[in-house]
């Protein structure tokens, strides 16, 4: 066996491969740098649109999702949040929450533009919902904060830094559509072309129309690196190199059907409307996949865009979710259809709790999802009303030091203060002030420990 000393290039070198399997090696722990005690940890923010129907949403009482009397047992989680059930002791959700940015741009606008920047929209010609026009957010987002300063640290550094993925987001430039920024003015565009990312990851197709098995390529590569590795290290290699298999023939079974060109709009609807199942747990495999090689510890899953107008046909949805979420709260039929929505993309989020919890951590103790921890959120709190109160957070999953299986409530704090709790929880300490400093108050959150 060679010596765990090797770098992964060095290893590569000695057993006369190519470099193509560089990406397999990122996370493996005998070819890691020196254990320098840092915790490894993990953030996903996932996104979806136009509100809530907070009857249905938000949990009853704060405190424990337990029913209170001589003897706690489990309460019922309200109806949106029924497919996190399995995931309920690790459950946070945070109500009371803020979005209290002001300035040009309508509500759908500032929601998704000031959501992770915590800053005002620049002035802009983009018009909207007949308030004043606005651009693009003028500073950099959260998880961007994030990624940087995990960056410059050489134990905390990965391939990507940040990876942005996406679900039938429309690849136009407008501010509806963003809601990561690198800077003032510097949107970026998420991905949604799980094709598109599979190359950025793993870039060994030449194009979709011809291509070929990116481990038939490198098996054999990959069969003198494992036999030179550890057990454990072997163990992880070959768990990796079948997700990108199983992932591999997902593409191919379903390319004509999945793939598309830039999205075409017609009243808020891509042309692929009917493939979004597929494309979200596409896309899901593909997070999972990047986290457990390492390639990045921080990435954004947007399902469409604020305003965003899917036609969920496959729950039995005809009318669009933005046209839905306009009707008043006395549409019973309305508030059912978009209960149905928001429980689907709840299942989603579910679903990537489920394949991160069955993911053993590489290299480390427990599964994927105890180092890693999802945010779902929205850039309204309510669709109706353009309400940016009560913006909902949803955190499922370990790493960051919270007390999960409860219901906090806080008395309308502005959620600076919130993104400012997540870079503590990721190792950024030393971030004293996010987006505008008027809403930073007192700093961090407390209560979440």
């Amino acid at each position: 066996m060679m010596p765990l000393t090797l770098s992964r290039r060095d290893l590569l070198h000695r057993l006369g491969v190519g470099t193509g399997v560089l990406p397999f090696l990122a996370n493996l722990p005998s070819l890691a740098a020196a254990d320098t005690g840092v915790v490894k940890r993990r953030l996903v923010i996932v996104f979806s649109p136009d509100g809530v129907v907070k009857k249905n949403f938000w949990p009853t009482n704060s405190g424990p999702f337990l029913t209170p009397g001589p003897v706690c047992v489990p309460a019922e989680l309200p109806p949106i949040l029924q497919p996190l059930e399995p995931f309920r002791d690790r459950l946070l959700t945070l109500q009371g929450v803020h979005n209290k940015v002001k300035g040009d741009g309508d509500g759908h606008m500032r929601g998704i533009g000031c959501l992770l920047t915590g800053i005002e929209l620049f002035p802009g010609n983009i018009q909207g919902g007949g308030e004043t026009p606005a651009g693009w957010a003028s500073g950099l987002s959260i998880d961007q904060e994030i990624k940087n300063h995990l960056q410059s640290r050489p134990e905390t550094a990965t391939r990507f830094g940040s990876l942005e993925f996406g679900v039938l987001v429309p690849n136009k430039a407008d501010t509806w559509s963003r809601m990561v920024y690198t800077g003032p003015n510097k949107p970026v565009a998420p991905i949604d072309d799980p094709y598109q990312m599979f190359h950025k990851l793993y870039g060994q197709m030449k194009d979709r129309e011809s291509m070929q098995s990116v481990l038939d390529e490198l098996h054999e590569d990959l069969a003198k690196v494992a036999a030179a590795l550890p057990a454990e290290d072997r163990r992880i290699l070959d768990e990796h190199a079948a997700l990108v298999r199983s992932f591999e023939q997902e593409l191919s079974t379903h390319h004509a059907e999945v793939a598309h060109a830039v999205p075409v709009l017609e009243q808020g609807i891509v042309d692929q409307n009917d493939q979004m199942p597929k494309i979200s747990r596409m896309q899901i495999e593909l997070v999972v996949s990047s986290l457990a090689a390492d390639f990045t510890r921080v990435a954004t899953l947007q399902f469409t865009q604020s305003v965003g107008q899917p036609h969920m046909k496959w729950i039995g949805v005809d009318e669009g979710q933005h046209e839905l979420s306009h009707e008043p709260n006395s549409n019973e039929a309305a508030q059912d259809k978009l209960t149905k929505i928001n429980t689907w993309y709840a299942g989603e989020v579910a679903h990537l709790a489920k394949r991160l919890a069955e993911t053993p951590e590489p290299g480390g103790d427990g599964s994927m999802l105890d180092h890693t921890t999802i945010l779902w959120t929205n850039e309204l709190g309510e669709g109706n009303s353009h309400s940016h109160a009560d913006i909902p957070w949803v955190l499922i999953g370990g790493g960051l030091g919270f007390t999960s299986g409860r219901a906090v409530n806080y008395p309308g704090l502005p959620h600076n203060r919130f993104l400012i709790t997540l870079a503590h929880a990721m190792g950024h300490t030393g971030l004293e002030r996010f987006g505008n400093p008027d809403y930073c108050g007192d700093g961090p959150l407390t209560g979440l420990a």
